[in-house]
């Protein structure tokens, strides 16, 4: 099992919910904060805060773990610089450390951004990008992409695949994080990239099933 996780977006409203679960595991979580402010509620959470900002340097936040999980995000601020641009340096330094296992929040739509709401278009297309980057790193990657976020209860199921779209469903910010918690260590889908929203199997089926489609 993978011991040592670094969260980056660790505040953001997933990267909260994969702290929570991820302290709640027997993982070493490192919190990744852009802001010192923030590092006492990431320790009172029993996590082990660490201050990077993807726009910078984060090498020393790469340094010792096993695992990264990009749920970091801009907020429609700085698409480019966070969404792609940061997504590439954590990537870049999590090779040159030697960590191996890179699991990616991305977003429905980032398969063919041009075809998505032009509110989004830019967004989209730093998530493709960034997410290229990422398939073709060498890394041993997982790609999440989500349809619509809601602050909704979790239930714990899904439906994943690669053929869902935006506008078919939402799904919780919870249910997100538990399902890129469960893929950290889920060999069947290294290597893959899928959408997920609200559905009716368990996280862990609706991965074994994306890796044996």
């Amino acid at each position: 099992m993978t011991e040592s996780v670094l969260i980056a977006g660790a505040h953001g409203q997933v990267g909260q919910h994969v702290t929570e679960l991820l302290g709640a595991s027997d993982r070493t979580a490192r919190a990744m904060v852009r802001d010192e402010s923030q590092t006492d509620e990431m320790a009172e959470l029993g996590e082990e805060p660490v201050v990077a900002d993807l726009t910078g340097d984060v090498d020393h936040a790469v340094k010792g773990c096993d695992a990264i999980v990009f749920a970091a995000g801009s907020g429609g601020e700085d698409v480019y610089g966070v969404d792609r641009d940061g997504a590439i340096e954590l990537i870049d330094a999590a090779s040159a450390a030697g960590v191996d296992r890179f699991v990616m929040l991305s977003s429905m739509g980032a398969d063919d951004p041009e075809s998505g709401p032009e509110a989004l278009r830019d967004y989209l297309i730093a998530k493709a990008e960034a997410d290229e980057y990422l398939r073709n790193s060498g890394l041993d990657y997982t790609i999440v992409r989500p349809g619509e976020l809601t602050n909704e209860p979790g239930t714990g199921e899904i439906r994943a695949g690669e053929g869902l779209e935006l506008g078919d469903g939402a799904i919780p910010r919870e249910d997100v994080a538990r399902t890129l918690v469960t893929a950290i260590d889920f060999e069947p889908v290294f290597g893959e990239t899928f959408e997920i929203l609200s559905g009716e199997e368990s996280i862990e089926a609706a991965l074994e099933a994306i890796g044996s489609s």
